[in-house]
């Protein structure tokens, strides 16, 4: 069985290249029932007459070569540029006896093509688009972050669909590669299903360079991404914006909507969430020019788009980074740390938009961050050293990340004569899902009540931080309860007092 990536090259290379079957084959050097069973595996459950419908004009296989050669032919001399004749004629050179098209459905696309592509001689899209089309755009917005108590800037990816006029967001904490690719997962798989084409920008996310030619290298991960999800990436020419207006629109509409007032965020998962049902919900309106509802048009732009792949893409990158000396790594300008153990070693990082990951060169997990936004920042995870540290309780002083430790816990630990417990205690506090600002605060706190043991440490942090279990109700067994109900006589008592004073 072949493996994902190879079922895709040849599913890329039939329905999107237009190579025949036997091209493909000479290709990939796979049988030639092998290329044929993956070119057409699309549902297993499809009934033959779907598939025969799906199969469509002789000419389908050749209109995505031809949609790039006419529109490479919009940046050429006029004189320059493909006729009906010229595009014919090249086709029947590339595949030979396997481009059984006439030179009459030939000529009658491309010059319905260049209806689309020259209209009022600018080089605009259509304003008509086909169903199952898409296109995606960026757009920036301020948000509260709720546990940070602080404004942040923040990004929203967009996917809307011209033809229906919907449109979906996900909210990301940047333009980078793995926002970009998580942002499409997460909305193809609440739709269900992937666009056969969308257009980008030329983002860096996607694009590493483009050619004089107009040909473009792309990023390693997008291209893998785009494959595996078997939708066909199309590029605005650059400083072309208006190739791509209906999500340009969609993103003015989306932040004017969905984002004001400024939004309260406290789970941005829960939050993306909530704008995927929102989105949904907003479809049940009229479309702007078409007499139906945008809803009901969006059934239409499913019907052509892909299933769902049997895998979802894991988006990640996965780089080397060598730690110092204190066995931290730099990542995009900020430092995380590793373990002690892995100074000056070689590490690596597996990125994805919301996790840095350091693996061994075994690539076993040695600690998880959340990723960093910004600049200079830095995420220490002290459960490695301090389980170093409790392990040389003798020296851990000359140790270079001891002086990394607020001073409330250097000064305690300086003087302990327990200092192995104390390391101890501070390690287990963090694995409970503590920090160590918390840690430190009840220790500053226990001093100031005279109390340096580790046991009162760590309940004045269980105070702090909410995770003293309530005692249970005492039972009193029923012969122990008291029937009788006593009252004091303080007569006696005055008597006695008032008889001293005497």
């Amino acid at each position: 069985m072949l493996s994902m990536i190879q079922q895709h090259h040849i599913k890329y290379l039939h329905q999107y290249k237009g190579l025949s079957l036997r091209a493909i084959a000479r290709e990939t050097n796979h049988d030639f029932k092998t290329v044929k069973k993956y070119a057409y595996k699309e549902d297993d459950n499809s009934l033959p007459s779907e598939r025969k419908k799906i199969k469509g004009s002789k000419l389908d296989p050749y209109k995505p070569l031809i949609d790039q050669w006419l529109q490479e032919d919009m940046k050429a001399p006029k004189k320059q540029r493909h006729t009906g004749a010229r595009v014919f004629h090249r086709l029947k050179a590339m595949f030979g006896d396997d481009f059984n098209v006439s030179y009459r459905t030939v000529q009658y696309y491309v010059s319905t093509k260049k209806k689309e592509l020259y209209d009022a001689n600018e080089g605009y899209l259509p304003l008509e688009h086909s169903p199952g089309t898409a296109q995606v755009d960026f757009g920036s917005y301020t948000y509260q972050d709720e546990s940070a108590g602080v404004e942040k800037e923040g990004y929203y990816l967009n996917l809307s669909f011209p033809y229906s006029n919907a449109g979906f967001m996900q909210a990301m904490p940047a333009q980078n590669q793995e926002c970009l690719l998580q942002g499409l997962k997460q909305i193809f798989e609440y739709i269900g299903g992937v666009p056969k084409k969308i257009w980008f920008d030329n983002l860096s996310a996607a694009v590493i360079s483009i050619y004089k030619n107009g040909e473009r290298k792309l990023v390693p991960q997008f291209e893998k991404f785009a494959l595996h999800y078997n939708f066909q990436p199309i590029f605005c020419n650059p400083n072309s914006g208006h190739e791509k207006g209906h999500v340009e629109n969609k993103v003015g509409y989306h932040r004017r909507n969905f984002l004001v007032p400024i939004p309260i965020i406290k789970d941005m998962n829960a939050f993306n969430q909530s704008l995927l049902i929102r989105c949904e919900e907003d479809m049940k309106r009229p479309h702007y020019r078409k007499e139906k509802q945008i809803a009901t048009l969006f059934e239409e732009d499913k019907k052509p788009i892909w299933e769902l792949p049997k895998t979802s893409f894991d988006v990640h990158r996965l780089i080397k980074a060598r730690a110092d000396k204190y066995g931290k790594v730099r990542f995009e300008k900020n430092r995380y740390s590793t373990s002690p153990s892995l100074a000056s070693q070689e590490v690596w990082l597996k990125i994805t938009y919301e996790t840095i990951i350091v693996l061994d060169d075994e690539y076993h997990m040695v600690v998880e961050h959340q990723r960093l936004y910004g600049e200079n920042l830095e995420s220490m995870k002290w459960i490695p050293y301090l389980d170093l540290m409790a392990r040389r309780p003798k020296s851990f002083e000359q140790m270079p990340f001891f002086r990394e430790l607020p001073d409330p816990w250097q000064d305690y630990l300086s003087y302990t004569s327990k200092k192995k417990e104390a390391l101890r205690l501070l390690s287990q506090i963090i694995k409970e899902e503590g920090d160590i600002e918390t840690a430190t605060q009840a220790l500053v706190e226990s001093i100031k009540l005279g109390q340096t043991d580790t046991d009162s440490i760590l309940t004045t942090w269980y105070r702090i931080t909410g995770k003293l279990e309530d005692l249970p109700e005492i039972q009193i067994s029923e012969h122990l309860k008291q029937e009788e109900v006593f009252e004091a006589n303080w007569t006696s008592y005055d008597q006695l007092l008032g008889g001293g004073v005497k």
